[in-house]
Protein backbone atom coordinates (compact mmCIF):
# COMPACT_ATOMS: atom_id res chain seq x y z
CA UNK A 1 0.00 0.00 0.00
CA UNK A 2 1.09 3.38 -1.08
CA UNK A 3 2.67 5.99 1.75
CA UNK A 4 -0.19 8.16 3.07
CA UNK A 5 2.17 10.82 4.12
CA UNK A 6 4.25 13.26 1.81
CA UNK A 7 7.44 14.74 3.09
CA UNK A 8 9.11 17.45 1.92
CA UNK A 9 11.45 20.27 2.29
CA UNK A 10 9.90 23.81 2.63
CA UNK A 11 11.20 27.52 3.31
CA UNK A 12 11.16 28.89 6.64
CA UNK A 13 10.12 30.30 9.08
CA UNK A 14 8.30 27.64 10.90
CA UNK A 15 5.65 30.13 12.38
CA UNK A 16 4.30 30.87 8.80
CA UNK A 17 3.96 27.19 8.56
CA UNK A 18 -0.27 26.65 8.28
CA UNK A 19 0.18 23.16 9.72
CA UNK A 20 -1.99 22.34 12.49
CA UNK A 21 1.25 20.64 14.33
CA UNK A 22 4.34 22.40 14.60
CA UNK A 23 7.43 20.98 16.11
CA UNK A 24 10.81 22.15 17.20
CA UNK A 25 13.84 19.40 17.52
CA UNK A 26 15.31 19.41 21.01
CA UNK A 27 18.77 17.65 21.26
CA UNK A 28 20.05 15.86 24.64
CA UNK A 29 22.74 17.43 26.90
CA UNK A 30 23.96 17.20 29.78
CA UNK A 31 21.91 16.72 33.36
CA UNK A 32 23.29 19.44 35.04
CA UNK A 33 22.82 22.19 32.27
CA UNK A 34 21.03 21.01 29.01
CA UNK A 35 22.81 21.81 25.73
CA UNK A 36 19.38 20.92 24.33
CA UNK A 37 18.14 24.78 25.98
CA UNK A 38 20.81 26.80 24.18
CA UNK A 39 20.81 24.70 21.01
CA UNK A 40 16.73 24.68 20.52
CA UNK A 41 16.36 28.47 22.03
CA UNK A 42 18.41 29.43 19.48
CA UNK A 43 16.59 27.96 16.75
CA UNK A 44 13.54 29.69 17.62
CA UNK A 45 12.68 33.27 16.05
CA UNK A 46 12.13 35.82 18.12
CA UNK A 47 8.48 35.34 17.25
CA UNK A 48 7.54 32.33 17.70
CA UNK A 49 9.26 32.73 21.17
CA UNK A 50 6.83 35.51 21.96
CA UNK A 51 4.00 33.47 21.31
CA UNK A 52 5.24 30.33 23.74
CA UNK A 53 3.68 30.08 26.86
CA UNK A 54 7.20 30.34 28.13
CA UNK A 55 10.12 30.74 27.82
CA UNK A 56 11.72 27.84 26.01
CA UNK A 57 13.77 26.90 28.51
CA UNK A 58 11.20 26.81 31.19
CA UNK A 59 9.07 25.03 29.25
CA UNK A 60 11.96 22.41 28.48
CA UNK A 61 12.54 22.03 32.85
CA UNK A 62 8.76 22.69 33.34
CA UNK A 63 7.86 19.28 31.56
CA UNK A 64 11.63 17.79 33.30
CA UNK A 65 12.34 17.41 29.13
CA UNK A 66 15.71 15.76 27.96
CA UNK A 67 16.00 15.50 24.15
CA UNK A 68 15.84 11.48 24.66
CA UNK A 69 15.36 10.07 21.19
CA UNK A 70 11.52 9.79 20.27
CA UNK A 71 11.00 11.90 23.55
CA UNK A 72 7.89 14.45 22.60
CA UNK A 73 5.37 16.86 24.81
CA UNK A 74 2.69 18.73 23.36
CA UNK A 75 0.90 22.01 23.98
CA UNK A 76 -1.06 24.95 22.70
CA UNK A 77 0.31 28.16 21.18
CA UNK A 78 -1.93 30.96 19.51
CA UNK A 79 0.02 31.89 16.40
CA UNK A 80 -2.66 34.40 15.56
CA UNK A 81 -4.61 31.94 13.80
CA UNK A 82 -6.47 30.40 16.65
CA UNK A 83 -4.43 27.98 18.55
CA UNK A 84 -2.75 25.48 16.65
CA UNK A 85 -0.44 21.80 19.03
CA UNK A 86 3.41 23.07 19.29
CA UNK A 87 5.37 20.07 20.35
CA UNK A 88 8.57 19.56 21.09
CA UNK A 89 10.49 16.52 19.69
CA UNK A 90 13.82 14.86 21.09
CA UNK A 91 16.66 14.44 18.61
CA UNK A 92 19.33 12.92 21.59
CA UNK A 93 22.34 13.06 19.80
CA UNK A 94 21.36 13.77 16.36
CA UNK A 95 22.68 10.72 14.77
CA UNK A 96 20.93 8.93 11.86
CA UNK A 97 19.75 6.28 14.67
CA UNK A 98 18.33 8.90 16.74
CA UNK A 99 16.67 10.80 14.37
CA UNK A 100 15.10 7.55 13.16
CA UNK A 101 13.53 7.09 16.21
CA UNK A 102 12.69 10.94 16.88
CA UNK A 103 10.86 11.10 13.10
CA UNK A 104 8.86 7.34 13.94
CA UNK A 105 7.46 9.65 17.47
CA UNK A 106 6.50 12.78 15.17
CA UNK A 107 4.83 10.88 13.10
CA UNK A 108 2.83 8.89 15.27
CA UNK A 109 2.33 12.46 17.21
CA UNK A 110 1.12 13.90 13.89
CA UNK A 111 -1.99 11.17 13.31
CA UNK A 112 -5.23 12.55 12.71
CA UNK A 113 -3.94 15.69 11.89
CA UNK A 114 -4.25 16.87 8.66
CA UNK A 115 -0.33 18.85 8.43
CA UNK A 116 2.42 19.02 10.39
CA UNK A 117 5.63 21.07 10.41
CA UNK A 118 9.05 20.12 11.77
CA UNK A 119 12.12 22.74 11.66
CA UNK A 120 14.97 20.91 10.75
CA UNK A 121 17.46 20.08 13.59
CA UNK A 122 20.52 22.51 13.72
CA UNK A 123 23.71 20.83 13.02
CA UNK A 124 22.22 17.82 11.75
CA UNK A 125 20.47 16.94 8.06
CA UNK A 126 22.62 20.35 6.65
CA UNK A 127 25.91 19.70 5.13
CA UNK A 128 28.25 16.73 6.12
CA UNK A 129 27.34 13.44 4.52
CA UNK A 130 26.86 12.33 8.13
CA UNK A 131 24.14 15.05 8.53
CA UNK A 132 22.81 13.74 5.46
CA UNK A 133 22.42 10.30 6.61
CA UNK A 134 20.51 11.76 9.93
CA UNK A 135 17.74 13.28 7.74
CA UNK A 136 17.41 10.12 5.62
CA UNK A 137 16.87 8.38 8.86
CA UNK A 138 14.58 10.50 10.28
CA UNK A 139 12.53 10.11 6.61
CA UNK A 140 12.85 6.98 7.33
CA UNK A 141 11.46 6.68 10.56
CA UNK A 142 8.08 8.76 9.98
CA UNK A 143 6.88 7.25 6.73
CA UNK A 144 7.76 3.36 8.28
CA UNK A 145 6.13 4.62 11.59
CA UNK A 146 2.61 5.72 9.77
CA UNK A 147 2.77 2.67 7.47
CA UNK A 148 -0.67 1.05 7.62
CA UNK A 149 -1.92 -2.47 6.57
CA UNK A 150 -5.49 -2.72 6.70
CA UNK A 151 -7.94 -4.95 5.25
CA UNK A 152 -10.99 -3.32 7.44
CA UNK A 153 -14.13 -1.73 5.94
CA UNK A 154 -13.64 0.69 9.10
CA UNK A 155 -10.40 2.43 9.97
CA UNK A 156 -8.88 1.11 13.31
CA UNK A 157 -7.06 4.00 14.31
CA UNK A 158 -6.54 7.48 13.24
CA UNK A 159 -5.02 7.82 9.77
CA UNK A 160 -1.60 9.08 8.53
CA UNK A 161 -1.19 12.65 8.41
CA UNK A 162 -1.43 13.69 4.66
CA UNK A 163 1.74 16.04 4.56
CA UNK A 164 4.96 16.53 6.92
CA UNK A 165 6.89 19.76 6.09
CA UNK A 166 10.65 20.17 6.86
CA UNK A 167 11.23 23.69 7.45
CA UNK A 168 14.94 25.07 5.86
CA UNK A 169 16.40 28.15 5.58
CA UNK A 170 17.26 25.95 2.19
CA UNK A 171 15.12 23.13 1.18
CA UNK A 172 16.75 22.17 -2.34
CA UNK A 173 19.75 21.12 -0.41
CA UNK A 174 17.93 18.36 1.46
CA UNK A 175 15.91 16.83 -1.23
CA UNK A 176 18.31 14.45 -2.16
CA UNK A 177 18.54 13.00 1.71
CA UNK A 178 14.86 12.97 1.45
CA UNK A 179 14.22 11.00 -1.38
CA UNK A 180 16.90 8.90 -0.35
CA UNK A 181 14.69 7.77 2.64
CA UNK A 182 11.59 7.72 1.06
CA UNK A 183 13.28 5.11 -1.11
CA UNK A 184 14.18 3.17 1.42
CA UNK A 185 11.05 2.93 3.58
CA UNK A 186 9.16 2.49 -0.01
CA UNK A 187 11.53 -0.75 -0.35
CA UNK A 188 10.73 -1.56 3.09
CA UNK A 189 6.68 -1.14 2.97
CA UNK A 190 6.96 -3.25 -0.41
CA UNK A 191 8.00 -6.07 1.71
CA UNK A 192 6.03 -5.51 4.74
CA UNK A 193 2.53 -5.33 2.34
CA UNK A 194 3.79 -8.78 0.58
CA UNK A 195 4.31 -9.76 4.00
CA UNK A 196 1.22 -8.94 5.82
CA UNK A 197 -1.04 -10.40 2.95
CA UNK A 198 -3.22 -12.87 3.96
CA UNK A 199 -2.33 -16.43 2.79
CA UNK A 200 -5.26 -17.46 1.25
CA UNK A 201 -4.52 -15.01 -1.54
CA UNK A 202 -1.00 -14.91 -0.96
CA UNK A 203 -0.08 -18.72 -2.76
CA UNK A 204 3.23 -19.23 -4.23
CA UNK A 205 1.68 -17.76 -7.98
CA UNK A 206 0.59 -14.87 -6.58
CA UNK A 207 3.80 -14.09 -5.16
CA UNK A 208 5.69 -15.08 -8.35
CA UNK A 209 2.98 -12.22 -9.91
CA UNK A 210 3.64 -9.59 -7.80
CA UNK A 211 7.28 -10.30 -8.31
CA UNK A 212 6.64 -9.97 -12.07
CA UNK A 213 5.07 -7.16 -11.41
CA UNK A 214 7.81 -4.99 -9.42
CA UNK A 215 10.31 -6.26 -11.99
CA UNK A 216 8.38 -4.69 -14.36
CA UNK A 217 8.07 -1.22 -13.01
CA UNK A 218 11.69 -1.35 -12.13
CA UNK A 219 12.61 -1.74 -15.21
CA UNK A 220 14.34 -5.51 -13.88
CA UNK A 221 14.56 -8.90 -16.02
CA UNK A 222 12.78 -11.56 -14.52
CA UNK A 223 11.91 -14.92 -15.10
CA UNK A 224 9.32 -17.49 -13.40
CA UNK A 225 9.54 -21.32 -12.81
CA UNK A 226 6.13 -23.17 -12.68
CA UNK A 227 6.05 -26.33 -10.71
CA UNK A 228 6.61 -28.43 -14.72
CA UNK A 229 9.53 -26.07 -14.97
CA UNK A 230 10.83 -27.09 -11.63
CA UNK A 231 10.30 -30.55 -12.36
CA UNK A 232 12.23 -30.62 -15.78
CA UNK A 233 14.89 -29.07 -14.38
CA UNK A 234 15.45 -31.17 -11.00
CA UNK A 235 14.74 -28.47 -8.31
CA UNK A 236 13.83 -31.34 -6.11
CA UNK A 237 13.76 -29.82 -2.48
CA UNK A 238 11.59 -27.42 -3.57
CA UNK A 239 8.91 -29.46 -5.54
CA UNK A 240 9.45 -31.83 -1.86
CA UNK A 241 8.24 -29.07 -0.01
CA UNK A 242 5.08 -27.77 -1.87
CA UNK A 243 4.32 -31.20 -2.88
CA UNK A 244 1.80 -31.10 -0.08
CA UNK A 245 0.25 -28.27 -1.21
CA UNK A 246 -2.84 -28.19 -3.92
CA UNK A 247 -1.00 -24.62 -4.69
CA UNK A 248 2.12 -25.95 -6.73
CA UNK A 249 5.69 -23.82 -5.81
CA UNK A 250 7.42 -21.12 -7.77
CA UNK A 251 10.92 -20.24 -8.18
CA UNK A 252 11.07 -16.47 -9.48
CA UNK A 253 14.84 -15.03 -10.57
CA UNK A 254 14.63 -11.26 -10.61
CA UNK A 255 18.07 -9.54 -12.28
CA UNK A 256 19.40 -6.22 -11.90
CA UNK A 257 22.51 -5.03 -13.93
CA UNK A 258 23.79 -1.67 -14.20
CA UNK A 259 26.34 -0.62 -16.62
CA UNK A 260 29.71 -2.32 -16.06
CA UNK A 261 29.00 -3.72 -12.97
CA UNK A 262 31.80 -4.16 -9.83
CA UNK A 263 30.62 -7.46 -8.74
CA UNK A 264 27.27 -10.17 -9.11
CA UNK A 265 25.66 -10.60 -5.48
CA UNK A 266 23.18 -13.40 -5.67
CA UNK A 267 20.30 -12.82 -2.81
CA UNK A 268 18.12 -15.67 -1.79
CA UNK A 269 15.04 -15.76 0.00
CA UNK A 270 12.84 -17.99 1.60
CA UNK A 271 9.51 -17.45 0.23
CA UNK A 272 7.13 -20.48 2.43
CA UNK A 273 3.66 -18.65 1.72
CA UNK A 274 2.36 -20.47 4.76
CA UNK A 275 3.83 -22.71 6.81
CA UNK A 276 1.94 -25.49 8.70
CA UNK A 277 4.99 -27.65 9.49
CA UNK A 278 3.90 -29.68 7.17
CA UNK A 279 3.06 -33.40 8.46
CA UNK A 280 5.46 -32.33 11.17
CA UNK A 281 2.50 -30.29 12.34
CA UNK A 282 2.76 -27.53 13.88
CA UNK A 283 0.60 -26.33 17.29
CA UNK A 284 -1.89 -23.70 16.38
CA UNK A 285 -0.33 -20.78 18.49
CA UNK A 286 3.10 -21.34 16.37
CA UNK A 287 0.91 -21.25 13.12
CA UNK A 288 -1.03 -17.89 13.60
CA UNK A 289 2.02 -15.74 12.53
CA UNK A 290 3.40 -18.36 9.10
CA UNK A 291 1.69 -15.77 6.55
CA UNK A 292 5.06 -13.73 7.59
CA UNK A 293 7.15 -17.12 6.80
CA UNK A 294 7.74 -15.36 3.18
CA UNK A 295 9.77 -12.74 4.90
CA UNK A 296 12.98 -13.30 3.62
CA UNK A 297 11.21 -13.39 -0.87
CA UNK A 298 9.88 -10.12 0.23
CA UNK A 299 12.71 -8.48 1.43
CA UNK A 300 14.73 -9.51 -1.95
CA UNK A 301 12.49 -8.35 -3.75
CA UNK A 302 12.41 -4.97 -1.58
CA UNK A 303 15.90 -4.44 -2.32
CA UNK A 304 15.89 -5.48 -5.92
CA UNK A 305 12.95 -2.61 -6.34
CA UNK A 306 15.12 0.03 -4.97
CA UNK A 307 18.54 -0.47 -6.61
CA UNK A 308 18.26 1.39 -9.37
CA UNK A 309 16.43 3.99 -7.85
CA UNK A 310 19.61 4.61 -5.51
CA UNK A 311 22.24 3.59 -8.29
CA UNK A 312 23.54 0.52 -7.18
CA UNK A 313 26.70 -0.15 -9.17
CA UNK A 314 26.63 -3.80 -8.29
CA UNK A 315 24.68 -6.71 -10.47
CA UNK A 316 22.53 -8.65 -8.53
CA UNK A 317 20.26 -11.56 -8.52
CA UNK A 318 17.58 -12.27 -6.21
CA UNK A 319 16.11 -15.63 -6.18
CA UNK A 320 12.85 -15.97 -4.30
CA UNK A 321 12.03 -19.66 -3.20
CA UNK A 322 8.21 -20.49 -3.04
CA UNK A 323 6.25 -23.05 -1.25
CA UNK A 324 3.46 -23.61 0.73
CA UNK A 325 4.39 -25.93 3.04
CA UNK A 326 0.79 -28.00 3.48
CA UNK A 327 -0.17 -31.71 4.31
CA UNK A 328 -2.19 -34.04 2.03
CA UNK A 329 -1.19 -37.66 0.53
CA UNK A 330 1.01 -35.44 -1.64
CA UNK A 331 3.15 -34.07 1.50
CA UNK A 332 6.72 -35.30 2.02
CA UNK A 333 7.13 -37.71 4.74
CA UNK A 334 9.90 -38.03 7.84
CA UNK A 335 12.08 -40.36 6.21
CA UNK A 336 12.00 -39.53 2.64
CA UNK A 337 15.10 -38.64 0.87
CA UNK A 338 14.83 -35.92 -1.36
CA UNK A 339 17.69 -34.89 -4.25
CA UNK A 340 18.35 -30.98 -5.06
CA UNK A 341 19.02 -29.25 -7.44
CA UNK A 342 23.02 -29.82 -7.33
CA UNK A 343 21.68 -33.57 -7.02
CA UNK A 344 22.89 -34.03 -3.72
CA UNK A 345 20.50 -36.08 -1.20
CA UNK A 346 18.62 -35.24 1.77
CA UNK A 347 17.10 -37.32 4.77
CA UNK A 348 13.84 -35.14 5.47
CA UNK A 349 13.42 -35.92 9.22
CA UNK A 350 11.20 -33.01 10.25
CA UNK A 351 8.92 -31.82 7.40
CA UNK A 352 8.97 -28.13 9.77
CA UNK A 353 12.61 -27.34 8.98
CA UNK A 354 11.19 -26.71 5.07
CA UNK A 355 13.00 -23.25 4.56
CA UNK A 356 15.96 -24.82 4.00
CA UNK A 357 15.40 -27.32 1.81
CA UNK A 358 13.70 -24.50 -0.40
CA UNK A 359 17.71 -22.32 0.15
CA UNK A 360 19.18 -25.19 -0.93
CA UNK A 361 17.60 -25.84 -4.17
CA UNK A 362 18.41 -22.01 -5.54
CA UNK A 363 21.53 -21.71 -3.64
CA UNK A 364 22.65 -24.65 -5.67
CA UNK A 365 21.37 -23.33 -8.92
CA UNK A 366 22.90 -19.81 -8.13
CA UNK A 367 26.42 -21.80 -7.94
CA UNK A 368 26.01 -24.10 -10.91
CA UNK A 369 24.38 -21.07 -13.23
CA UNK A 370 25.12 -17.47 -12.00
CA UNK A 371 28.89 -17.15 -11.27
CA UNK A 372 28.18 -15.28 -8.17
CA UNK A 373 30.88 -13.39 -6.35
CA UNK A 374 29.07 -13.19 -3.17
CA UNK A 375 25.58 -15.23 -1.75
CA UNK A 376 23.33 -14.00 1.13
CA UNK A 377 20.16 -16.00 1.99
CA UNK A 378 17.69 -14.23 4.44
CA UNK A 379 15.14 -16.50 6.19
CA UNK A 380 12.85 -16.93 8.90
CA UNK A 381 14.60 -19.53 9.50
CA UNK A 382 14.41 -20.84 12.97
CA UNK A 383 13.03 -20.58 16.19
CA UNK A 384 16.55 -20.86 17.76
CA UNK A 385 17.26 -17.65 16.64
CA UNK A 386 14.96 -15.75 18.23
CA UNK A 387 15.35 -17.48 21.62
CA UNK A 388 19.16 -16.72 21.31
CA UNK A 389 19.05 -12.83 20.51
CA UNK A 390 15.57 -11.74 21.13
CA UNK A 391 13.05 -9.77 18.95
CA UNK A 392 15.51 -6.97 18.19
CA UNK A 393 18.58 -8.39 16.39
CA UNK A 394 18.80 -10.81 13.60
CA UNK A 395 20.98 -13.86 13.67
CA UNK A 396 24.35 -12.94 11.25
CA UNK A 397 26.26 -16.81 9.75
CA UNK A 398 28.94 -16.18 7.58
CA UNK A 399 32.22 -18.17 5.60
CA UNK A 400 33.75 -14.42 4.76
CA UNK A 401 35.06 -12.03 7.63
CA UNK A 402 34.81 -8.91 5.60
CA UNK A 403 31.58 -9.59 3.91
CA UNK A 404 29.97 -10.19 7.83
CA UNK A 405 31.81 -6.99 8.86
CA UNK A 406 30.27 -5.11 6.18
CA UNK A 407 26.58 -5.97 6.94
CA UNK A 408 26.98 -5.71 10.43
CA UNK A 409 28.40 -2.41 9.54
CA UNK A 410 25.19 -1.57 7.26
CA UNK A 411 22.93 -2.92 9.69
CA UNK A 412 24.21 -0.37 12.50
CA UNK A 413 23.60 2.17 9.98
CA UNK A 414 19.83 1.11 8.79
CA UNK A 415 19.08 0.49 12.51
CA UNK A 416 18.51 -3.08 12.03
CA UNK A 417 21.02 -5.10 14.17
CA UNK A 418 22.97 -8.03 13.09
CA UNK A 419 24.90 -10.32 15.76
CA UNK A 420 27.48 -12.55 14.53
CA UNK A 421 26.81 -16.19 15.43
CA UNK A 422 29.53 -19.20 15.04
CA UNK A 423 29.54 -22.11 12.55
CA UNK A 424 30.64 -24.22 15.26
CA UNK A 425 32.94 -27.35 13.07
CA UNK A 426 32.24 -29.93 15.25
CA UNK A 427 28.26 -29.41 15.03
CA UNK A 428 28.42 -30.10 11.27
CA UNK A 429 28.66 -33.76 12.53
CA UNK A 430 24.86 -33.79 13.38
CA UNK A 431 23.69 -33.43 9.89
CA UNK A 432 24.96 -36.81 9.24
CA UNK A 433 22.21 -39.30 7.86
CA UNK A 434 22.80 -43.09 7.33
CA UNK A 435 20.99 -43.29 4.34
CA UNK A 436 21.44 -39.79 2.30
CA UNK A 437 24.31 -37.12 2.23
CA UNK A 438 22.61 -34.92 4.75
CA UNK A 439 19.79 -34.69 7.23
CA UNK A 440 18.00 -31.47 7.32
CA UNK A 441 17.89 -31.40 11.05
CA UNK A 442 20.34 -32.72 13.41
CA UNK A 443 20.54 -36.63 14.31
CA UNK A 444 22.26 -36.13 17.42
CA UNK A 445 22.18 -34.69 21.14
CA UNK A 446 26.08 -34.67 20.92
CA UNK A 447 25.47 -31.12 21.06
CA UNK A 448 22.24 -30.11 22.66
CA UNK A 449 20.09 -28.50 20.42
CA UNK A 450 22.18 -26.28 18.34
CA UNK A 451 19.33 -25.07 16.04
CA UNK A 452 20.12 -21.81 14.30
CA UNK A 453 23.86 -23.17 13.98
CA UNK A 454 22.73 -26.38 12.52
CA UNK A 455 20.52 -24.61 10.03
CA UNK A 456 23.87 -22.63 8.65
CA UNK A 457 25.77 -25.60 8.69
CA UNK A 458 23.71 -27.41 6.08
CA UNK A 459 23.04 -23.89 4.12
CA UNK A 460 26.60 -23.67 3.58
CA UNK A 461 26.58 -26.86 2.27
CA UNK A 462 25.31 -25.53 -0.67
CA UNK A 463 27.45 -22.53 -1.58
CA UNK A 464 30.09 -24.08 -3.31
CA UNK A 465 32.67 -22.07 -1.63
CA UNK A 466 31.55 -18.63 -2.71
CA UNK A 467 31.76 -16.35 0.14
CA UNK A 468 28.44 -16.76 1.70
CA UNK A 469 26.56 -14.88 4.68
CA UNK A 470 23.09 -15.96 6.33
CA UNK A 471 20.42 -13.57 8.13
CA UNK A 472 18.06 -15.94 10.18
CA UNK A 473 15.49 -12.82 10.92
CA UNK A 474 12.94 -15.15 13.06
CA UNK A 475 13.25 -13.02 15.48
CA UNK A 476 13.15 -8.85 14.29
CA UNK A 477 11.23 -10.32 10.72
CA UNK A 478 8.04 -9.40 13.13
CA UNK A 479 6.53 -7.10 15.62
CA UNK A 480 3.65 -7.68 17.85
CA UNK A 481 3.56 -4.03 18.60
CA UNK A 482 4.52 -0.96 17.94
CA UNK A 483 7.96 0.47 18.30
CA UNK A 484 9.73 3.17 16.48
CA UNK A 485 10.01 2.75 13.08
CA UNK A 486 8.12 -0.49 13.99
CA UNK A 487 4.46 -1.35 13.03
CA UNK A 488 2.63 -4.56 14.36
CA UNK A 489 3.14 -7.45 11.76
CA UNK A 490 5.87 -8.21 8.95
CA UNK A 491 9.23 -5.89 9.66
CA UNK A 492 10.73 -5.76 6.16
CA UNK A 493 13.81 -6.43 8.19
CA UNK A 494 16.79 -6.27 6.66
CA UNK A 495 15.92 -4.41 3.75
CA UNK A 496 17.29 -0.68 4.27
CA UNK A 497 20.08 -3.30 5.31
CA UNK A 498 20.85 -4.42 2.49
CA UNK A 499 20.41 -1.71 0.10
CA UNK A 500 22.57 0.61 2.34
CA UNK A 501 25.55 -1.94 1.64
CA UNK A 502 24.43 -2.91 -1.90
CA UNK A 503 24.78 1.07 -2.73
CA UNK A 504 27.46 2.31 -0.29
Amino acid sequence: MPFATEIRPVPGPLIDSAADLLALPVAAGSSDQPAAVASAAGAVPADLAARLPGPLPDLIAHYEFAGRPGETVEFPVDLGRGLVRFALVGVGDLGARDLRRAGAAFARSARGRERAAIALPAGGAAGSGAGDEALTAFVEGALLAGYTFSLAAEPKRPRPVPLVELVADDPGRHEAAVARGRILAGATALARDLINTPSAEKDPAWLAARAEEVAGAAGLAVEVWDEADLERDGFGAILAVGGGSARPPRLVRVEYRPENPERHVVLVGKGITFDTGGLSLKPNDNMKLMKTDMSGAAVVLGVLSALAELGSPVRVTGLLAIAENAFSGGAQRPGDVITTFGGRTVEVLNTDAEGRLVLADAMDYAVAELAPDVIVDVATLTGAAKLALGTGIGALFGTDDELVARLVAAGERSGEALWRMPLVEEYRATLRSRVADLANIGTSADFGRPGATEAALFLREFTGGVPWAHLDIAGPGRSMAESAELTKGGTGFGTRLLLRWLTE
